[in-house]
């Protein structure tokens, strides 16, 4: 066999090591995401009995809390270890793909060397229960943000179908424990004024918002069990519990008590949306795997065959066919060339060039495919930097900034991820002009 086909050989094999090296990390970052969730969900547990706490004066839920305690502890050992044998171990060669990983994990352990402290401060009744569930979401918010980004450099469409799924089911998680909260401060205050109100109604939208994502790219097995949440018993006796709160007028008083039925249905829902999530971390870890049991397995009957051919004279093509290939784009316009064998008829099965054929097709159809999954990532970057910009230039909280865009969004009659679009144009466009003082979302409605 001629040296340039033992060359052609070589970097097909090579090219299939190297994607099984990439699901290998892949992988690798499943493992993570698993860990990952145990630890938002730990986190979420002791938010919400702190907060309990607080507002009661250490009256409730004191041991409840020392061992919830114990169980983040746990957990983080847990997170950190694995951080420290896959990403910091000396032979460790980091992919530059992973550089907005690597920087959430960073901010994530930063907020988690300072819990202790928040702890203490917890202990002495020295902040708030608002400002005690302000701390812990913002350190969960930065846990998903490891999610997500595992799921921006994920490479196989199969995985990252899962991983976006299993984000926004979290994050839709998220949005209801910090409901949660919200709840339990209006009723131990014995009131919901309208700033209440509409920070209930924002989370319970941004809920359906996730939960619609995920519902786009789970599994048939996943969304009949959150169909069966949906329509447990303790889902609807949350829902009524929710119209009672809306139905108050600003500052009418509510009886304090209800606040533990509030926690404990809002708790059970939670903790069934966390078993779903944990079948959901398995599923990905399970399926992972198999991918790269599946690459291995090609290279090997890659291998089986080059050998075979070998030993079978190797089947070689007409001179000149690979270069006259009608399905490799040639000269623009020009029709099929005449006098070269056609390669329809061929064994390209039994030929190197049949097997190179056959990767190219197989690599062309997964990037297709992970460019379609990919979308949800794209649009939420979209409306995450549209807030940023809103929220810079027109002083506006998180959660006006993105109230504001759905109202654009309605008014123009347009889906949300347009209208971002939109204002990241004008916010680029206006630059540092500190002179301009219209409305950066008016102005992308124009």
């Amino acid at each position: 066999m001629p040296k340039h086909s033992e060359d052609a050989e070589q970097f097909l094999l090579a090219a299939k090591r190297a994607e099984i090296q990439a699901l290998q990390r892949l992988s690798g970052s499943c493992e993570l995401v698993t860990t990952v969730s145990d630890l938002v969900h730990q986190l979420q547990r002791e938010r919400g009995i702190s907060n309990i706490y607080l507002v009661s004066a250490g009256f409730r839920f004191s041991a409840l809390r020392d061992t919830q305690v114990e169980c983040c502890g746990q957990s983080e050992v847990a997170f950190r270890r694995l951080l420290h044998d896959r990403y910091l171990q000396a032979d460790r060669c980091h992919n530059p793909q992973d550089m907005r990983l690597l920087n959430s994990i960073a901010y994530s352990l930063h907020g988690l060397d300072e819990l202790v402290e928040l702890r203490r401060h917890i202990d002495a009744f020295e902040v708030s229960a608002l400002e005690s569930t302000d701390a812990f979401c913002r350190l969960i918010a930065g846990l998903l943000s490891v999610v997500f980004e595992a799921a921006d450099v994920a490479d196989d469409p199969q995985v990252t179908r899962l991983l976006v799924a299993l984000f926004n089911f979290m994050q839709a998680k998220e949005f209801a424990g910090q409901e949660r909260a919200w709840g339990a401060i209006g009723f131990t205050g014995s009131q919901f004024d309208e700033s209440l109100h509409h920070r209930l109604s924002h989370l319970q939208a941004c809920q359906l918002r996730s939960l619609e994502l995920f519902s786009e790219y789970a599994g048939e097995t996943e969304l009949a069990r959150w169909l069966a949440i949906e329509e447990s018993q303790e889902t609807r006796d949350l829902q009524r519990l929710r119209l009672v709160i809306a139905g108050l007028k600003d500052g009418e008083p509510i009886a304090a008590d209800i606040s533990e039925v509030w926690y404990q249905l809002a708790t059970a829902r939670i903790d069934s949306m966390h078993r779903l999530e944990d079948a959901m971390a398995a599923r990905l870890l399970k399926v992972s795997r198999k991918r790269v049991a599946d690459a291995q397995s090609e290279l090997g009957h890659h291998y089986a065959q080059l050998q075979q051919m070998k030993s079978a004279d190797w089947s070689r093509l007409p001179a000149l066919a690979v270069l006259f290939d009608p399905q490799v784009p040639g000269l623009y316009g020009s029709d099929s060339t005449a006098g070269v064998p056609p390669l329809h008829g061929q064994n390209l099965a039994h030929s190197l060039y049949g097997l190179i054929r056959s990767q190219v097709a197989h690599i062309h159809r997964v990037s297709e495919e992970l460019e379609e999954t990919r979308r949800a990532l794209t649009e939420r970057k979209l409306v995450e930097r549209a807030k940023g910009v809103l929220m810079r230039r027109l002083r506006l909280s998180e959660q006006d900034a993105y109230r504001t865009m759905q109202q654009r969004a309605m008014e123009m009659n347009l889906k949300l991820v347009d209208v971002a679009a939109k204002i990241i144009q004008v916010g680029d466009r206006l630059g540092e002009d500190s002179r301009s003082h219209a409305s950066v979302a008016d102005k992308a409605a124009c």
